[in-house]
């Protein structure tokens, strides 16, 4: 049976005391991280916050199998957070629509959550009306006229059903619970009612596609209201992705399981620990950007350097060699050459070991 057909759903419950070390570390852990971000000023503070947005809306379509294209994420969430940042580039429609959903739910955290709201996100995320091949029903609730929702996998013919979800006739009431119950104070631990409502909205999959993301926006809303901010420094999606077939697992044992989720909340906040603890490489990625500008904040150098130098900064792929330098910035082997010599001079590049047609350079960040 599943959780849904229990005479007593919606009516969720859990031993607090058995989640109390987590929630304490969280609790512990969120504290730190905002008090350390404000120290660290503005202009560092923006910074982490779009490292960390492009790494939310990576990771959250990356759980469903959609890769995205990094550049492309990063210059459409500083164009719509209005951060001055060089090197943007043309963003699709596709990507802004993801962006668009994950920063309305953390900007405007406050904001009731409402049916066109949610459907506006669902608008946002398939803005041809498709998933893949398929035509779905854009921006409310699914129909079930090709049978009933559910989770599967497995080839054709030898599937295996993970899930099935509540009746399509069912969700409009289902839908208006659960909004009442997210929009309304009570007296549940603001942490724990984020991993509720994730948990609470996938399992209704009120749409055709789409569920999981919009679960995970609808939690990072609730994280938003629990850290009393819209600045954004940990990644839940990220670090979901890292245990993406854990995550499988405890969802399909609890939709089928009783109605008491305590083992859910106990995977939610663990989960969200680790996501809390990854944030110290955004945060020092963000920081030894600041310390080498500012090293070299007077040192000269031209365009196709600065260029290299905020590629070699982020995550440049593979070895930087003369040629790819060539290419990258579309000058001549012997322009590339004296560019890489000049900064090697200035002590910005390195050789790393090899040489001849091999020698490769690294940024000297010591």
């Amino acid at each position: 049976m599943y959780i849904y057909q229990s005479s007593d759903w919606p009516k969720f419950h859990w031993n607090i005391k058995a989640l109390l070390i987590p929630l304490v570390k969280v609790r512990n852990l969120q504290g730190k991280l905002i008090g350390k971000m404000e120290a660290i000023g503005f202009s560092l503070r923006e910074e982490a916050m779009l490292e960390t947005m492009t790494v939310d809306v990576i990771k959250s379509s990356e759980i469903e199998g959609e890769i995205l294209d990094t550049k492309q994420v990063r210059s459409s969430i500083a164009r719509k957070l209005g951060m001055d940042i060089s090197g943007l580039v043309p963003s699709n429609r596709n990507i802004n629509g993801v962006v668009e959903m994950i920063l309305d739910a953390t900007q405007y955290y406050n904001e009731p959550l409402t049916k066109e709201r949610i459907c506006n996100w669902h608008a946002a995320l398939f803005p041809s009306g498709r998933s893949g091949m398929h035509e779905i029903t854009l921006a409310d609730w699914r129909k079930d006229e090709k049978g009933p929702m559910q989770v599967v996998s497995g080839p054709l013919g030898k599937e295996k059903v993970h899930f099935q979800a509540p009746p399509a006739k069912n969700i409009d009431n289902e839908m208006t619970d659960f909004l009442d119950w997210f929009n309304n104070d009570n007296d549940i631990e603001p942490v724990i009612k984020s991993g509720i409502a994730h948990f609470w909205f996938v399992t209704i999959h009120p749409f055709d596609d789409g569920n999981g993301r919009i679960a995970r926006a609808i939690a990072d809303m609730q994280l938003a209201r629990t850290d009393k901010t819209n600045q954004r420094f940990y990644s839940m999606s990220a670090q979901i992705e890292r245990q993406k077939k854990e995550y499988y697992q405890i969802l399909e044992k609890t939709q089928k399981g009783s109605l008491d989720i305590t083992n859910w909340l106990d995977w939610y906040l663990k989960c969200l620990i680790g996501a809390l603890e990854s944030t110290e490489e955004i945060l020092a990625k963000v920081l030894t950007k600041a310390k080498f500008w500012e090293k070299h904040a007077s040192t000269i150098i031209n365009n196709r350097q600065k260029v290299m130098i905020i590629k070699l900064l982020d995550d440049f792929f593979g070895k930087l060699i003369t040629t790819k330098w060539a290419k990258i910035t579309r000058c001549s082997q012997d322009t590339a050459l004296r560019d890489i010599q000049d900064l090697i001079d200035k002590e910005i590049l390195i050789k790393e070991p090899g040489g001849g047609r091999s020698t490769s350079y690294k940024l000297n960040l010591f």
